[in-house]
């Protein structure tokens, strides 16, 4: 259980680490979406190579995909309530004419990270050990996430401390969310755990559809499809090594 919550913390440090670049430094935005359409790539790959082929092997196609569309189906409808309250950009470095709400890209980004690290601690349960192809896709995309956003308290006037306060937090959760997705799912049967995956997966798309891609094209330009296909690939090799 102890290794459940280790890599969960492991999987969202890069939210406050992120954090940190973005308060003491300026990155490019170019090299933000570069960072993101890669991580993009290697969450699609993770969700694609991992989540749904077990899901697939341990419950079925039906069960699968009631699982997958019904994570899709709640992150879009949290993603909605988030955006309608002010957290829409929370993925984005720069001040837009709307004003952030600082509850709600915290409250944003704890949605984004809570069924990530649920998942590694499944994947303890599935395989013995954490799932690396999907922890270096979680380590990869929250690195570019905790700095836009943060770049983006900056420009609403947060303060550091309260800043690197909020991400300790989401760090913390998210070892909290592997430690209960390890503790509450490993007496279950293989099929709820193959439909919490596919849930995960289904969650995992429609953020990196609504969030990530976007993003990565805005800061990166067109050379991140690219990227992205490298990402993909990468997860492909991991996937099978």
């Amino acid at each position: 259980m102890l290794q459940a919550a280790f890599w969960g913390a492991i999987a969202g440090s890069p939210l406050f680490f992120g954090a940190l670049l973005g308060i003491f430094t300026n990155l490019p935005k170019k090299i933000t979406g570069l960072i993101m359409s890669f991580g993009t790539g290697v969450l699609i790959g993770a969700a694609s190579f991992e989540l749904l082929t077990e899901a697939v092997y341990e419950g079925g196609l039906f069960a699968t995909s009631i699982g997958f569309l019904s994570g899709a189906l709640v992150f879009t409808l949290s993603e909605g309530i988030i955006s309608k309250r002010g957290g829409s950009e929370r993925k984005r470095s720069k001040k837009s004419a709307e004003n952030h709400s600082g509850l709600s890209i915290f409250i944003g980004t704890i949605i984004d990270a809570i069924p990530e690290s649920i998942i590694i601690g499944v994947s303890l349960l599935d395989q013995g050990t954490v799932s690396y192809l999907m922890l270096i896709a979680v380590l990869i995309s929250n690195f570019p996430e905790g700095l836009s956003s943060t770049v983006g308290l900056k420009h609403d006037g947060y303060t550091k401390k309260t800043i690197l306060i909020m991400w300790l937090i989401v760090v913390v959760l998210s070892s909290l969310s592997s430690l209960l997705g390890f503790a509450l799912l490993q007496d279950s049967p293989s099929h709820i755990v193959s439909i919490i995956s596919a849930f995960a997966a289904g969650g995992i798309f429609a953020m990196v559809s609504s969030t990530m891609m976007p993003e990565a094209f805005e800061e990166g330009g067109a050379v991140v499809g690219f990227i992205a296909s490298l990402g993909l690939l990468g997860s492909l090799f991991l996937a099978h090594i």
